[in-house]
């Protein structure tokens, strides 16, 4: 079993000790995107979401998860793509980065891959519609490209204020 290790800040590319990255994969709308598995908390089933007066526009609303109160980010409104009425596959991708946890409001969750880390590539300036800058690499599997988004400036920029 190989070891994964952190992901060096100095590259462009997702680049890791081992030879492989390992990834949750989710779905939002026709496109696939990815994030490191160790910024993964939990996926959970669509809840009850409170919504919260004068948020950002990306922001569902707050839940409450075992009695933390945790934002809950709409994906598709950051991506500006059209709304989606929720169902049985909608869930919510709780994430934990730096000392933020945040939920990922995600059309389905697909799978837990391991790709080779030579697959990963510098994204292109614009893909699927979303900036590079939200993008650490783009992933080539057979027959299929994989977004690998970049959590950091994907919040920073969206100036998602944290409940």
């Amino acid at each position: 079993m190989s070891q994964i290790s952190d992901v060096t800040q100095d590259s462009e590319l997702l680049q890791h000790d081992g030879e492989l990255i390992q990834l949750v994969t989710f779905h939002i709308g026709e496109e696939e995107f990815g994030v490191d598995i160790l910024s993964v908390q939990e996926i959970i089933r669509l809840m009850q979401i409170t919504m919260v007066p004068n948020a950002s526009a990306c922001i569902e609303g707050v839940i409450n998860l075992r009695g933390k109160v945790i934002p809950v980010i709409n994906m598709r409104t950051r991506f500006n793509m059209p709304a989606h009425e929720h169902d049985n596959n909608t869930r919510i991708v709780v994430m934990e980065f730096g000392q933020k946890i945040v939920g990922f409001l995600v059309d389905a969750v697909s799978e837990v891959l391991r790709i080779p880390a030579n697959t990963v590539q510098d994204p292109p300036p614009v893909v699927a519609g979303i900036g590079s800058e939200y993008i650490r690499g783009v992933g080539k599997l057979n027959d299929r490209l994989l977004i690998l988004l970049d959590l950091d400036n994907l919040l920073d920029e969206a100036n998602v204020n944290m409940v």
